[in-house]
Formats: C-alpha cells, sequence, structure tokens
C-alpha cells in the first residue's frame, strides 16, 4: 500500500521495485512495517533503489535524506534479525544513511495521523488507522484474526483487510469444511460482514487475495454484486478521500 499526500510505503513485498514503477510511485519518504513475514519484507533491498547512489557514495558523499523506517517496537526489534551472513539488512540501510528506524505507536504529519494498533499482547502484527480531517482508513493487511477490540475502529470511512477466504469451494474444487483449520486463521465473508457491521465502517475492501482460492478477478467483481460496500482489491487500485 502506498499513501500519496504523505509519501509512505508499507512493506515491501519481493516485487515492490516492480509495483512502484507499475505504479510510477516517483518517491518514498516513510517505510512502514505491518509485521515481519518474508511476503511483507523480504523486498527491503527497494530501500538501494530509492536512496542509494554508489557513485556519490565512492567519493564519500552520503544520502541527506535518509527514509524513514518505522513500526512498532517489537517488530522494529524482530526487523533487526533479518539480513545474510554479514549481519542485519537494516542496520546496514543505517550504517549507509540510506534508511533511519524508529520505534513507535503513532506518527503525526503535516498532512495526517497515523495509529499502529497491535493485533494482540504480543505487538508482533500492526493494524494502521490513518486519520485526515474527517476522513478514516484503516489498514489491516495480514495476520489480523482475531481482531483486535478497540474503538478507533469505529465509524471508518474504509476498511482494507487481508487474511480472508473467499468462497468454500476453492482452487481445483477443493470443498473448505467446517472443521478446516484455514478457518482458525483467516477470515470468512460472514465474518468481514460482521466486522463491518460492528464499528460501523462504511465500506470494505479485500485485498491480500491468494491464487489458492482459484477465483479470477471477474469471479470477484460477480461475487461483489452479493455485497454491500464490500469490494475486492487488484493491483494498482486507487482509492480516493
Amino acid at each position: 500500500m502506498y499513501v500519496e499526500d504523505a509519501k509512505i510505503l508499507i512493506d515491501t513485498p519481493e516485487d515492490i521495485a516492480y509495483a512502484l514503477n507499475h505504479a510510477d510511485i516517483k518517491a518514498v519518504d516513510y517505510i512502514l512495517y505491518s509485521h515481519i513475514d518474508p511476503d511483507h519484507t523480504m523486498g527491503m533491498r527497494v530501500i538501494e533503489q530509492l536512496r542509494l547512489d554508489w557513485l556519490a557514495n565512492s567519493i564519500g558523499s552520503i544520502c541527506r535524506n535518509p527514509i524513514i523506517v518505522a513500526s512498532l517496537p517489537s517488530i522494529i526489534k524482530d526487523l533487526r534479525c533479518q539480513g545474510t551472513k554479514y549481519g542485519s539488512a537494516l542496520d546496514y540501510y543505517e550504517s549507509l544513511n540510506l534508511v533511519s528506524s524508529q520505534a513507535i505507536t503513532s506518527l503525526e504529519l503535516t498532512s495526517m495521523h497515523i495509529d499502529l494498533i497491535p493485533v494482540d499482547s504480543s505487538a508482533n502484527v500492526t493494524i494502521f488507522v490513518f486519520t485526515q480531517d474527517s476522513n478514516k482508513v484503516i489498514y489491516a493487511p495480514c495476520d489480523v484474526k482475531p481482531f483486535p477490540e478497540n474503538d478507533i475502529f469505529r465509524d471508518a470511512d474504509c476498511l482494507i483487510i487481508g487474511n480472508t477466504i473467499v468462497g468454500d469451494v476453492l482452487k481445483d474444487g477443493f470443498i473448505l469444511e467446517n472443521d478446516n483449520p484455514l478457518r482458525e486463521e483467516l477470515f470468512v465473508i460472514d465474518e468481514i460482514i460482521e466486522l463491518k457491521s460492528k464499528y460501523h465502517i462504511k465500506k470494505v475492501i479485500i485485498t491480500h487475495l491468494e491464487e489458492d482460492w482459484g477465483k479470477s478477478y471477474d469471479d470477484y467483481k460477480e461475487l461483489q454484486k452479493q455485497f454491500n460496500e464490500i469490494e475486492f482489491a487488484y493491483d494498482g487500485l486507487e482509492i480516493n478521500y
């Protein structure tokens, strides 16, 4: 997810460089991390493409505008454990002044306020709440079940949420039985509807859609007709508030 008003990128999956180019994104000033699963962090090397000038570096000139890398304290600590035999990737980028890391629970910017809400007491997964003027958007990309109890989610304009299973019949005709353990980990549509109703959320966009669900985007567009203000995301989706 990219927040244009503040040049914020949330998470760096392996294909993030391609995604940024495809969306014609010119600048990233902040990278916020939701959690440390590989599909959300292993594209961290995009920091080099965004800030590292090897020619300037070769004559001793360092980066003057480091990216702010921020998340909950426990997630920043975990990020420092990721790297190679040479050590922490985050530490390396800090040594080159490409990034400046911050352990935070909220971020106050000129254009908006962002709250980082931990999913549970371990604080290893984040839900982001963006507030700008009278608008509120919640971004809950992954590993957010069970969804935490918090009035901050109430009356949001939009909830963008992952961790969902779409349908009971999945790829190659796989039937998702009621006792399948995936139901404990991932939301089904009825649970998303309950969440929307509980917090009086105007609109829900379901993201992090998996190939294993065995559906095309045409299938998702057809499914949307069954629900009120529930939609499915696609690469390059733009949302304006």
